[in-house]
């Protein structure tokens, strides 16, 4: 119910009006899906939708594995180069003037750094045990790196950033 009334609200959007829509949830929650989804509910409407995936903007192995830094520390504050794609992304898509829908998807989308750009974030809130499970077969039996890196990150971003508190809608 709630997803059909965002294309209701989406749906509505004057033309020539642009609107930065973020999908937020940690690893594994779905956030790719549902953007691409939900363009496709949006498919009809006249003004462009265009998706950016945080994730094609992970920075080289080098500068974020390995670097003397708790894995945690490395994923969260090393994957993105933060204050670039503050600059590089995040400005321009907000200074641009032309209406469009633009979906930005990927984990840690409400940090300070980037969640004054957004105008409406959707926040996937998703298990644990259930994200686990959505990995392969393979990936699972590394748990350790998930402990880690993966969990140990994800728990900050929630005790530091409360995204699900702060998301403009929680699915």
């Amino acid at each position: 119910m709630e997803t059909e009334q965002l294309v209701r609200k989406l749906s509505s959007m004057e033309n020539g009006e642009r609107c930065i829509l973020g999908v937020d949830g940690l690893s594994r929650s779905g956030k790719t899906t549902f953007a691409h989804k939900l363009k496709s509910s949006l498919i009809d409407q006249p003004y462009p939708i265009v998706i950016y995936h945080i994730d094609d903007y992970i920075v080289d192995h080098a500068r974020r594995y390995h670097t003397g830094y708790e894995e945690w520390y490395e994923y969260y504050y090393l994957q993105w180069d933060v204050e670039k794609l503050q600059r590089e992304l995040f400005q321009n898509l907000r200074g641009e003037s032309e209406g469009a829908l633009i979906i930005v998807e990927g984990v840690f989308l409400q940090r300070k750094e980037w969640r004054d750009y957004i105008d409406y974030v959707v926040y996937l809130k998703c298990s644990k045990e259930e994200r686990f499970n959505r990995e392969s077969q393979d990936t699972q039996q590394n748990v350790e790196k998930f402990r880690n890196r993966y969990w140990k990150a994800e728990d900050y971003y929630i005790n530091t950033v409360d995204p699900e508190r702060k998301g403009d809608l929680v699915l």
